[in-house]
């Protein structure tokens, strides 16, 4: 490896550093080896590793990374295993395959951090399947950080299978910087006493468009789920939410949660979905569109705050 090419690597470490740090990680903990933790930037894998119990896979394609991962069985991962992946120009393609599995009994937390801070023209797109097995846990969360131009395409569509006794926790959130254009698919299949809750955060601005799609088949006796949505736009954005479960078993028991706080000239639709087909399964859904309390924001002003200021605290408080 030439000296040239040692630099800009050197360089490109350093840029998601602190792109990692701007998105809220801790960028130290993508370099200590008794951490499991994989950096991508555009098609390149800057760093992967793994630890006893994770197997970890990476081959670079053309715009992006095939990624598999495997938590063997019977492991209890001490500590969070920590993603990176991100474009530092304004203009790109990244695209992401995941095939993720946690193996019997075991236990895992994936914690990542997407980041695009000079967004101008920017297509990032994730495809994973994931396999929750027997008994085994996994959690994931994801963190956007996005700039302030709006330039990006978000489209991350996940395939999650639970296998019996398995529970599978995930959390997005898209609060810093631009949305741009967000298209989010996710569907879950849940086995037999399986557990799946996923919970997704999005404040929208100025054209930003957000499109949440999350299914979940309540396919096994005693299978228990919870979709909950916050999303918040203002100015001129628009969201459209989607949310899916459906009662197939005996005992199965299904919930949907939207919110969305709107302002300015933005527009929200929420479409809470149930379906049953089993008389001992129970699925509920709620959803509620409105804009922030005044009497929140007047007392904030009262304190010195700008509206614009006031509007902004109290709705970074419901997607915390």
């Amino acid at each position: 490896m030439t000296q040239i090419t040692l630099n800009t690597l050197s360089s490109e470490i350093k840029d998601m550093d602190a792109a990692y740090s701007a998105a809220g990680g801790d960028a130290a903990v993508l370099h200590k080896h008794e951490l499991s933790s994989l950096v991508i930037s555009g098609n390149k894998v800057l760093n992967a590793n793994g630890t006893e119990g994770i197997v970890l896979e990476t081959q670079e394609t053309e715009h992006g990374v095939d990624v598999k991962m495997t938590i063997k069985k019977g492991y209890k991962i001490p500590l969070p295993v920590h993603l990176c992946f991100g474009l530092i120009p304004e203009d790109g393609l990244q695209k992401i395959n995941m095939n993720f599995t946690a193996e019997e009994n075991s236990a895992v937390e994936l914690v990542a951090h997407c980041t695009f801070p000079n967004a101008v023209k920017i297509i990032h797109k994730m495809d994973a399947q994931m396999h929750v097995g027997k008994n085994a846990s996994l959690k994931y969360t994801e963190t956007h950080f996005h700039g302030p131009h709006g330039g990006i395409q978000v489209i991350p569509k996940s395939h999650i299978k639970i296998e019996e006794g398995g529970s599978y926790y995930t959390n997005f959130s898209l609060v810093s910087g631009r949305v741009g254009y967000l298209e989010f698919d996710y569907s879950v299949d849940a086995e037999k006493d399986s557990i799946c809750e996923m919970v997704t955060k999005v404040y929208g601005k100025k054209d930003d468009k957000i499109k949440i799609l999350e299914k979940i088949s309540l396919n096994g006796e005693n299978a228990r789920s919870v979709i909950k949505s916050r999303l918040a736009i203002t100015d001129n954005a628009e969201s459209e939410f989607r949310g899916i479960t459906e009662g197939h078993a005996p005992r199965s028991r299904g919930h949907v949660d939207c919110m969305e706080v709107i302002q300015g000239n933005a527009k929200a639709e929420a479409v809470p979905i149930v379906r049953v087909d089993n008389p001992l399964a129970k699925v509920t859904h709620e959803a509620a569109i409105g804009c922030v309390d005044k009497k929140e924001v007047e007392t904030l002003m009262a304190r010195g705050l700008e509206e614009d200021e006031a509007i902004d605290i109290i709705v970074k408080g419901m997607l915390a």
